[in-house]
């Protein structure tokens, strides 16, 4: 395996951009993808979930969704 291919990733992240709020790591597991639709108002990319406005999106579920990607198990090492 290649070191410099290997580190450590969030499990969750947020980037506060110009136009939009990008959310990552909300949709990568089944019950946060189903969880998505009562999140708000919000667009989807290909990794990402955006929101134009914090006020726009539901505190209490956006926590929800921060906890499920929270508790996904770390990738296997590759090999084990």
């Amino acid at each position: 395996m290649n070191p410099r291919n290997h580190g450590e990733w969030p499990a969750t992240g947020f980037s506060p951009r110009r136009s939009q709020l990008s959310l990552y790591g909300l949709k990568d597991l089944p019950e946060g993808a189903r969880l998505l639709p009562q999140l708000g108002k919000y667009t989807e990319g290909a990794g990402c979930v955006y929101a134009r406005r914090l006020e726009n999106i539901d505190e209490a579920v956006l926590r929800r969704l921060i906890a499920i990607a929270a508790a996904r198990p770390d990738d296997p090492e590759p090999g084990s």
